[in-house]
C-alpha cells in the first residue's frame, strides 16, 4: 500500500490537494493512504515513511526545503510553492517536479504518475554488470542518464557512478523506452527531465545533459509524449 502525505499551512489548499489527491489514487486503482500535515515539523515527528510527499517550499518554522533534505532518500518529493524562483532549490534536493500555485490537476497527476513510478514499488527492472570480478545489480529506475568517454561507458544512478570497457551502442539496447540517445555520447533518462534549455536536457538533480542540434526536435517531442503518457 502507498503511504502519500500533504503538506501544506494553507487550509484551503490543503483540502483541495487532498481531494485531488484522493481522486488521483481512485483513478489509477492504487490502494494508498493520504495524511495531511500543516507544518514541517508535524510531518517530521510522524513514524510512519511516505512513498510520496506534496510539500509546501514556505512553510512556517522548519521550510519545505529542510524537509525534504531530512526525509532525503526515503521519500519522492513534489514541491508546490507560489515562487517560481525557488526551483533551483528544488533540483538540490532532488525532487520529482515542482508545480506552481495554483496546482492545475492535470500537472499535478503528471507528477504524482513520475513520484509512484519511481517510489519502488512498481519497477525492478535491472541490469547486471561484472567488474574486476564483481556483480554489480543496478535498477534501471535508479539510471539517471549513460555516457561514453575515453571507450568507457559510465552509468550515472541514484546511488553513484558505475564505469566499465564498453559501447553505448549495446548499453541502448538493454535498456527501455524511458531512455533516449540525445547525444552520440549521451543516453537520458527521460523519467529525470524536468526541461529543455539552449541545446541541453536538465535534470531532476540540476545536471545537464548535452542534447545534439539534430535530435533536439526529437527530443522535445519525446519529453512532450512521455510526460503524457508515462506509465505507473
Amino acid at each position: 500500500m502507498f503511504a502519500i502525505a500533504i503538506c501544506e499551512d494553507e487550509k484551503y489548499i490543503l483540502e483541495e490537494l487532498y481531494e485531488n489527491v484522493k481522486k488521483y489514487v481512485k483513478i489509477k486503482g492504487l490502494s494508498a493512504n493520504i495524511s495531511t500535515y500543516t507544518s514541517g515539523e508535524d510531518l517530521l515527528k510522524e513514524s510512519a515513511v511516505f512513498d510520496v510527499i506534496l510539500l509546501d517550499m514556505k512553510l512556517p518554522g522548519i521550510n519545505g526545503v529542510e524537509v525534504a533534505r531530512q526525509v532525503s532518500g526515503k521519500s519522492r518529493i513534489i514541491f508546490i510553492t507560489s515562487y517560481q524562483e525557488y526551483a533551483v532549490e528544488a533540483f538540490e534536493v532532488e525532487a520529482v517536479h515542482y508545480l506552481l500555485k495554483p496546482v492545475e490537476e492535470e500537472r499535478l497527476y503528471l507528477a504524482l504518475d513520475r513520484a509512484v513510478r519511481r517510489s519502488g514499488q512498481v519497477d525492478s527492472q535491472s541490469l547486471t554488470l561484472m567488474k574486476s570480478g564483481e556483480t554489480h545489480v543496478l535498477f534501471i529506475r535508479d539510471i539517471l542518464y549513460c555516457e561514453v568517454f575515453n571507450h568507457r561507458v559510465i552509468i550515472h544512478t541514484l546511488q553513484g557512478a558505475y564505469s566499465y570497457f564498453g559501447a553505448l551502442d549495446d548499453l541502448a539496447n538493454r535498456l527501455d523506452e524511458r531512455f533516449f540517445r540525445c547525444h552520440r555520447s549521451y543516453i537520458v533518462n527521460m523519467s529525470y527531465v524536468a526541461l529543455q534549455e539552449k541545446g541541453t536536457a536538465i535534470l531532476t538533480n540540476g545536471e545537464k545533459i548535452l542534447i545534439s542540434r539534430r535530435k533536439q526536435s526529437e527530443f522535445m517531442q519525446k519529453l512532450l509524449h512521455f510526460l503524457k503518457n508515462e506509465v505507473i
